[in-house]
């Protein structure tokens, strides 16, 4: 996973050794998803720091970049700088093999004029880099990144005056841009100031500062090519820089809580303890400020404590997750339910034609998850979409329609942009994310945040369960007026009263799933077969499985085992059943006349009982403990999954037009 990070201090002397440090510890909170390269730019040695950028880079993980950093003799690691802007990145190959020279930051020449570190995807970077090499600019690396500061280098050497400012040629790169992008740019000619800009990946700002701030909005400037010093600004002593991928500001939170999120094509210059925010052009309703916020978050909580992963940790987490889900939202004396995000828009929603349930992944199983019981409750249509295939049908979407986008981080692209095509068509559009100020959460008419905490793990754990409570929550919601519903509410309510100590009981049975890992943990595929309302459970636990342990496994309805999946089972292939005491408890037995399933199980776990719409809550518990334990048994870092952009071998199949 791509990750940046800079830092910037202000009249605040630090040795270039705290400055190193500040920028590897920043990268090492970022640790937890996969990358394969790292590299930092800082202010360089000797006689001209002012003016010297040094790049340093390593494939590999960030403690290899930082031993590689300590070894240079040529660093004076106490030289001491008032003033100092720095940039670091974790690379995940997309274009060009992980090495040190596709490595970021990419600079603009051999002098380092200009350097940069990019999230995203350039997508017209081919047609740049032809035109640059036309007016004789060198590239050295495979990457769609090394255009940006080559053009950037480009649009200084032909300025039509002696002075330009920074914001202005970045304001006049972006523009050729086309993709999507979070870009923090240095300059050797721009000593001490920071830009940054995004399109359609994330960027936020840490602010902080000796003094209270003077203001807690900063205006947006829209006067294109004027110097940074003019209009409103906030005036800091300190200051952090954080662009990220999702929603995880955890590098930035030992620092500050208060954050600036941008917007897409703001352009943010720091300068000489001021923070300004321009913009090219003004678009019609958009929000002329840009708000300081304060992140909910400890930095305990995204601390590993005694648990040898994340996702151990977030597993065990998740009976208080759903209470804090369910916190200030049921009344479990009146048995009401309020969700306040949703309170303004409650009567549009209750007259809605259809519901749609749109995701990826985890999310995309939350869905699938509660659609039965939103189809009961609400007696409406529900349609659950893979965001992907959402976008590639073009699917008619109305006025009446209310679209939910579920994504634990608020900013997974593809779900993204079927909220953009929702919104275009007139549809009442819901978030349900776990991020304040994501993307989703900006752009969407109103939502439900899930509350389940910061998840570091890879693999969602407890966001998925909030995510499934939270919806579970919205069916009760709006079931509320329906007498014929209420015996149903009532027993799904006390259901919830009673899950955080069910889900106590299942994660008790830690000891034995292991026991059951370490039987299964040499095999090379493993099929879950659930149906009803544990189908969800089946395709959420074989993702975990594919995620974690790199094994092969499926997902598979059990009411299609005939319709080919019984071609693959034999006394060699292993099989977890989800069957329960519900409507379907019959339908996975018929085989046989004996109803205890024990017996003609291998193994069996046994889990409590709870009503059937919330057992998928339960049921999914011991697959995300076998995931884990599968994995460390195979040796494999739960942490640090391996990167699966590359395919070694692929058929590609081309149909060719006709003549």
């Amino acid at each position: 996973m791509i990750r940046i990070f800079a830092y910037l201090n202000y009249r605040v002397p630090r040795t270039r050794r705290d400055i190193l440090q500040t920028l590897i510890k920043g990268l090492q909170r970022l640790e937890y998803r996969g990358y394969d390269s790292a590299g930092v730019a800082v202010d360089g040695s000797g006689k001209d720091n002012a003016v010297n950028i040094s790049l340093y880079k390593k494939t590999g993980k960030v403690k290899a970049l930082d031993e590689e950093i300590y070894k240079n003799n040529s660093i004076d690691f106490e030289a001491e700088l008032d003033t100092h802007f720095g940039i670091a990145h974790t690379r995940w190959a997309t274009h060009g093999e992980p090495s040190p020279v596709n490595s970021h930051p990419h600079r603009s020449d051999k002098n380092n004029e200009f350097v940069v570190i990019h999230n995203g995807i350039i997508t017209n970077y081919k047609e740049l880099k032809k035109y640059l090499v036309s007016k004789g600019y060198e590239f050295e690396s495979d990457t769609d990144t090394e255009v940006i500061p080559k053009l950037i280098k480009y649009l200084y050497d032909n300025r039509e005056n002696e002075y330009v400012s920074f914001s202005t040629l970045v304001e006049r790169v972006i523009k050729q841009l086309e993709g999507a992008f979070a870009l923090v740019f240095k300059s050797i000619h721009f000593p001490g100031v920071a830009v940054a800009t995004r399109r359609g990946s994330p960027l936020l700002i840490g602010v902080r500062s000796q003094y209270e701030l003077s203001t807690e909005q900063i205006p947006v400037q829209y006067n294109c090519g004027k110097s940074e010093k003019s209009g409103n600004c906030i005036i800091l002593n300190h200051l952090t820089l954080f662009p990220a991928l999702s929603n995880n500001p955890f590098a930035i939170i030992e620092h500050t809580n208060k954050v600036i999120y941008l917007e897409d094509d703001d352009v943010a210059v720091v300068m000489e303890g001021k923070l300004y925010v321009h913009r090219i052009k003004r678009k019609a309703g958009e929000d002329p400020v840009r708000v300081i916020q304060t992140l909910q978050m400890e930095l305990q909580q995204i601390m590993k404590g005694n648990f040898k992963a994340f996702m151990q940790k977030e597993i065990f987490e998740q009976p208080e997750s759903v209470v804090n889900t369910m916190r200030g939202r049921i009344c479990f004396d009146s048995n009401t339910v309020i969700l306040g995000g949703l309170s303004d828009h409650l009567k549009e929603i209750k007259r809605c034609r259809r519901l749609i349930l749109i995701g990826c992944g985890t999310s995309y199983h939350a869905g699938v998850a509660t659609r039965q019981i939103l189809e009961e409750l609400t007696e409406l249509p529900v349609m659950v979409e893979l965001a992907s295939d959402f976008l590639d049908r073009i699917t008619p979407v109305f006025r009446d329609d209310v679209c939910f986008f579920i994504s634990q981080s608020g900013e997974t692209a593809d779900t993204l942009m079927a909220l953009r095509y929702c919104k275009q068509r007139g549809a009442l559009t819901v978030g349900v994310t776990n991020t304040v100020g994501s993307s989703i959460c900006r752009e969407t008419d109103c939502g439900v945040h899930i509350n389940a905490g910061p998840e570091v793990g890879v693999a969602s754990t407890k966001a998925y369960t909030s995510q499934f409570v939270s919806l579970i929550m919205f069916a009760l919601m709006l079931s509320e007026d329906r007498l014929s519903m209420q015996p149903r509410r009532l027993e799904i309510i006390n259901g919830l009263k009673k899950l955080p100590e069910l889900i106590k009981e299942v994660l008790a049975l830690d000891d034995q799933i292991k026991s059951i890992a370490d039987e299964l943990h040499h095999q090379r595929s493993l099929l879950v077969m659930g149906r009803g309302y544990n189908y969800s459970t089946c395709l959420e636990g074989a993702l975990k499985i594919k995620e974690i342990t790199y094994m092969h496994s499926e997902g598979i309805m059990a009411g299609e085992l005939k319709h080919g999946p019984l071609a693959l089972i034999d006394k060699h292939m292993p099989v977890i059943m989800i069957i329960m005491r519900d409507a379907c408890y019959q339908k996975l037995i018929y085989a046989t006349d004996d109803p205890e399933i024990s017996k003609l199980a291998y193994k069996t776990i046994e889990l409590p009982h709870t009503v059937d719409c919330l057992q998928g809550i339960l049921s999914v518990i011991p697959l995300q403990l076998i995931s884990f334990h599968l994995a460390v048994l195979r040796g494999y870092d739960v942490r640090l999954p391996f990167h699966y952009s590359f395919i070694k071998r692929f058929i590609l199949i081309i149909i060719k037009k006709t003549a």
